[in-house]
């Protein structure tokens, strides 16, 4: 039976998913007071604003409720009642005031300070969580589903296809490809390595459209001589991040994207993306991004 559903979500496992195996997380607390700014900048936006729109009916309610221990502490309260008292509530904590109802003791005098104070801390802290939500640097970049590995040159290479989908430019780009695989030690520890895979070109100056990183399997390759069996016996991992600088918000972004070992494509080629529609017009098609085609299948050029 799996408990999970059945369990409160700071006491739930986390699964974290790298290169498609599952690694659940426990021993860390991952209640949401303990990183409650991490946990407001991550939410999705209907979550962020349900979670504010229940903070800011509970705490009026609260107020209400506190404004009902006093002895007729508000002039002119329409509704009578916890209604009234919550509208007024709602008007002290907005700072808004509309002047009909009004504390007229000197307990609600306290409690509308305190209120108001409160409400412009918890206007000054949705402010700027919205603005901080917004104004976060994001990149909109696809990689192709599956990297291919073809001759080149007389040389076996590996090509990944990247692609900047705001279609703005990007300045300074650079890529960094890295392998990660389970080894064993002679002293038969397990170990996960890093390797640095070399990129024929790990710079892009503009950055707009696409792009097709390449590396070239050599001698000197981490992939050299290596075979199917191998990298799954290795769970082999490909991982590519891609940074520059967006100059439309003059900020710095970050993408990046992980594959397989059984995503590989062993002599396939990527589908043309650039087509000339006859009238002197490229036309770029998206719609074959991730399509790869056994280099037997290649028309011939006109």
């Amino acid at each position: 039976m799996n408990l999970k559903p059945l369990l409160p979500p700071w006491r739930r496992p986390r699964i974290i998913t790298i290169g498609g195996r599952p690694f659940v997380s426990r021993g860390l607390s991952d209640r949401m007071w303990d990183d409650i700014y991490h946990h407001a900048l991550t939410v999705r936006w209907p979550v962020f604003f349900l979670t504010a729109g229940a903070a800011f009916l509970l705490l009026n309610a609260f107020f209400a409720l506190i404004y009902l221990l006093g002895d007729h502490p508000i002039a002119n309260q329409s509704p009578q009642g916890f209604g009234g008292a919550f509208f007024f509530s709602v008007e002290t904590l907005a700072t808004v005031g509309y002047g009909d109802m009004h504390p007229q003791t000197l307990f609600a005098h306290c409690v509308a300070t305190l209120e108001i104070f409160t409400g412009m801390a918890c206007i000054a802290v949705t402010t700027g969580l919205i603005f901080a939500r917004f104004s976060r640097p994001r990149a909109r970049m696809i990689f192709a589903s599956n990297p291919v590995v073809h001759a080149v040159d007389g040389r076996q290479t590996l090509m990944i296809r990247a692609a900047n989908m705001r279609q703005n430019l990007i300045s300074e780009a650079y890529a960094q490809l890295h392998l990660i695989r389970l080894e064993i030690s002679p002293e038969g520890l397990k170990l996960r390595k890093i390797y640095d895979l070399k990129l024929v070109r790990d710079r892009h100056p503009i950055f707009i459209l696409s792009w097709l990183l390449m590396h070239v399997i050599d001698e000197d390759s981490p992939l050299y001589g290596i075979s199917a069996e191998t990298m799954e016996q290795t769970q082999m991992l490909l991982l590519l991040t891609i940074e520059g600088i967006d100059e439309t918000t003059s900020q710095s972004m970050v993408a990046r994207h992980q594959w397989r070992y059984d995503e590989l494509r062993w002599n396939h080629r990527y589908a043309d993306l650039v087509t000339d529609d006859g009238h002197g017009l490229n036309v770029i098609d998206y719609g074959v991004f991730h399509d790869v085609l056994p280099l037997e299948e290649r028309a011939p050029s006109a």
